[in-house]
């Protein structure tokens, strides 16, 4: 096995684009090391993405905020600006695994590892978070809803690798919450979760919407129905009971030992219900 900590991305893609043996990107490793030890994977070579420049920075732009692919969990809470536009995102990406696991683990690898269950990824889809890809071709920016493409899978072609996560800027008005259950306390994975995104206008109206769903198919849900239902109402109780039978309507889950069919498309109700008042009220709602 090799270990190389590549200096730029253009050679962390050459790196990855190597046509012999198997190549794994190790930014936290809370995924990888755990899977290695298991014996789930044994790569040919580890490709250490932290020492290339900017990956482990969060930088704020005019257009919003660029979270590199090394940037740990634990310090997007400790980024007070983008606590304060995105706390759905953040408050999210700092309920993977236990404090000692966020100071390792990242939002880029929670979604890479492609778990329907993975906690930032549905709040990331909700506030309509973009990936930039990098490869062999050169740069592209997706939709991050567009990564994942089942358990365990992803979009990504040989040799690609996320550089960075794009929020847009905060517009007035907005705010934006993820929930989750857990049959546990902390340190658990989500049996069913919701990301909501809301930006209202002057008077308290929904103008725009976004609702995802994680734990609740193969890969995140972006239930556009449960947007259409949002917007143009204040919230009021007949909106959210229609909020709660779309995303429960909306679930594909599965039965296993840690919740049925039928309680998870109850739970996604509930807990979209739930994000979406408090998405409501952080955006000034009343």
């Amino acid at each position: 096995m090799r270990y190389i900590r590549p200096q730029s991305i253009e050679d962390a893609v050459g790196l990855l684009a190597e046509p012999d043996g198997t190549a794994a990107i190790l930014a936290g490793g809370s995924d990888l090391l755990v899977r290695m030890k298991g014996g789930f994977i044994e790569p040919d070579l580890i490709i250490d993405i932290k020492a290339i420049h900017g990956l482990g920075e969060i930088r704020e732009t005019a257009e919003g905020f660029s979270i590199g692919s090394a940037v740990p969990c634990a310090v997007l809470g400790e980024n007070a600006a983008l606590k304060k536009a995105w706390p759905g995102v953040v408050e999210a990406a700092r309920l993977i695994g236990s404090k000692q696991v966020q100071g390792r683990c990242t939002i880029v690898g929670n979604l890479c590892n492609a778990s329907p269950a993975a906690d930032s990824v549905p709040a990331m889809v909700a506030a309509g978070a973009k990936a930039v890809v990098v490869g062999p071709s050169g740069r592209r920016t997706v939709p991050v809803e567009a990564v994942p493409a089942g358990p365990g899978k992803t979009s990504l072609a040989k040799g690609e690798i996320i550089e960075a996560i794009l929020l847009d800027k905060r517009p007035p008005h907005a705010g934006d919450a993820y929930l989750r259950f857990i049959p546990r306390t902390e340190m658990d994975i989500a049996v069913v979760s919701a990301g909501v995104n809301l930006t209202l206008d002057e008077k308290g109206t929904v103008k725009t919407a976004r609702v995802a769903l994680g734990a609740a198919a193969p890969t995140v849900l972006l239930v556009e129905e449960a947007a259409e239902v949002l917007v143009g109402s204040k919230l009021d109780e007949a909106a959210l009971e229609r909020l709660a039978k779309v995303c429960s309507g909306a679930c594909r889950p599965i039965d296993d030992k840690r919740g049925t069919v039928e309680f998870r498309r109850k739970v996604a109700g509930v807990l979209a219900r739930r994000a979406a008042t408090t998405a409501y009220k952080r955006a000034g709602g009343k």
